[in-house]
């Protein structure tokens, strides 16, 4: 927003304030995580159909942040590895008429999410310009495996992206999360080379914030001069610093960021206001 308070006007003016410039808009984004969607448009996880708890972020988005400049999926799309259901969300953001890029999760199939869905999330590390930003999209994931790594090649694409434009501003996004959220269970489903992932982009200084999905909430952290930000599913919520796996109470919800061309970043978090079907509290089944 532009200043509130008039400049003073130089000697010899008129007396009339002059014009302030409006400050530049910013690139508005959304991240949505953890879709967990299913073929069948009755399946369920944990309780909850994965359909109806996206269209109630997809609302709640269309009625706060709308429309977004572009929207990034981080992972765990799917979670029935079937071909239908990344056709599916091909057609419903298809529709939106939003760009938007996908990167795979753990219960991903990358064969799938690349031939139905994004044709890009192939790369291992995807350059996307934002504005005057630029967002990098990262594969962590490992096959048949549920905890993630970054390749050396991938943190040395950073590395090279980041000496050839130290002027633009960075997001990292990517699935798993790059060091313990607080969760015994989860914190053994983490990038495991995260500590020397971490010292590699620290060396950085115009990345802004590495943003993940993978532990179903929302936390901020900071590790060595690192931003580090996860962002709630769009279905069930995993119950923070709990040992064992259980189910939080806290609704659907994305996150938001506006980017601003000179570097400054804004973000926040929003939820449903309630889930479309009664929760079932669960401590199996994931």
């Amino acid at each position: 927003m532009a200043d509130t308070d008039a400049p003073t006007p130089p000697a010899g003016d008129s007396g009339h304030a002059q014009q302030q410039q409006p400050a530049a808009a910013p690139y508005r984004l959304l991240q949505l995580t953890d879709l967990h969607l299913f073929a069948d448009p009755q399946r369920r996880l944990l309780g909850q159909n994965t359909r109806r708890t996206l269209e109630s972020v997809l609302t709640l988005a269309q009625t706060k942040y709308w429309p977004p400049d572009g929207i990034v999926l981080t992972g765990d799309l799917v979670h029935d590895e079937a071909p239908g259901a990344y056709d599916v969300l091909r057609r419903r953001f298809d529709g939106l008429r939003i760009p938007y890029h996908c990167i795979p999760g753990n219960h991903d199939r990358l064969d799938l999410l690349v031939g139905h869905l994004d044709a890009g999330a192939a790369s291992a590390l995807r350059l996307v310009t934002a504005g005057a930003w630029d967002l990098l999209l990262l594969d962590s994931t490992l096959p048949a495996e549920a905890g993630g790594h970054l390749d050396e090649g991938v943190l040395a694409g950073i590395a090279e992206h980041a000496a050839a434009a130290r002027k633009r501003p960075t997001l990292v996004f990517l699935h798993h999360h790059l060091a313990p959220i607080g969760s015994h269970w989860i914190d053994t489903m983490q990038v495991d080379n995260g500590v020397s992932a971490l010292a590699a982009l620290a060396r950085h200084p115009q990345l802004r914030a590495v943003i993940c999905g993978h532990v179903h909430q929302h936390a901020e952290q900071e590790h060595g001069g690192v931003r580090l930000l996860a962002t709630p599913s769009t279905c069930v919520q995993f119950l923070p610093d709990s040992d064992r796996f259980a189910l939080d109470t806290l609704t659907p919800g994305y996150r938001w960021l506006d980017l601003y061309p000179d570097g400054r970043l804004t973000t926040g978090i929003e939820r449903t206001a309630a889930y479309p079907e009664p929760l079932i509290p669960a401590t199996e089944g994931y």
